[in-house]
């Protein structure tokens, strides 16, 4: 029986990691065990990188949401706290938007958590 060694499919997993690190400095595009430590580095930060931006939206609707209370006289708590007792479904995402975009409808907004807070 003749043996079988494995050239074809090692070159291919090593092509793919260097093509993965493609655009890296120095040896680590270059040589592969470099390569495929730098890949293994990258991809932990791709994916913790994945899951700060969703925390760093939010953070970032709640400060527009939050200055455009304070610009109507409320805070961002018992604003979101008036909204839940007026049947609001609106989520931050939109709220800062409309923060940002249409302070009109903002201010109508907060008119309408303050009277639900009554």
């Amino acid at each position: 029986m003749a043996r079988i060694k494995g050239a074809l499919m090692t070159r291919k997993r090593r092509n793919k990691t260097l093509k993965l690190a493609k655009g890296y400095y120095g040896s680590k595009s270059k040589l592969f065990k470099t390569a495929k430590q730098a890949v293994m580095k990258s991809g932990n930060y791709a994916y913790i990188g994945r899951k700060q931006k969703k925390r760093e939206f939010r953070q970032l609707w709640i400060t527009r949401i939050s200055a455009g209370c304070k610009a109507n006289g409320m805070n961002y708590s018992t604003f979101m706290n008036g909204l839940k007792k007026a049947g609001v479904t609106l989520n931050r995402k939109m709220l800062s938007e409309i923060a940002i975009a249409d302070p009109a409808a903002f201010t109508a907004l907060t008119e309408h958590a303050k009277d639900a807070l009554k």
